[in-house]
């Protein structure tokens, strides 16, 4: 399993000005803030870190499919496909993202 340089490049771009650690993951990228994963990309999807409540309302928007690599989806997390992260949509996902992830504790 591969992952999008192009769509990682993107992500990079935004979250590298919060700060945030790059990893290798799940045959893709993750991103971490304060050592808590925020998001990744994953063959040319983007991975999303929104909690439970908010996870499950993205659900509802096109192009939104669960956090599942295994059979059993990641609870509060989502996979964004690639057509729903045009224009200013990535960064308001990956804003959505780093709201909920200052909420946790620091590790």
């Amino acid at each position: 399993m591969g992952y999008s340089e192009a769509l990682d490049s993107r992500v990079g771009e935004v979250v590298s000005r919060w700060g945030a650690a790059r990893r290798k993951m799940f045959g893709g990228t993750c991103y971490l803030i304060h050592g808590h994963m925020m998001c990744g990309v994953i063959e040319n999807r983007l991975i999303l870190r929104l909690g439970e409540g908010q996870a499950s309302e993205a659900m509802n928007r096109p192009h939104m499919r669960p956090f599942d690599l295994t059979g059993h989806p990641m609870k509060g997390w989502v996979m964004v496909e690639e057509p729903g992260l045009k224009g200013t949509s990535l960064k308001r996902w990956l804003d959505s993202a780093l709201r909920f992830v200052e909420t946790l504790p620091p590790k």
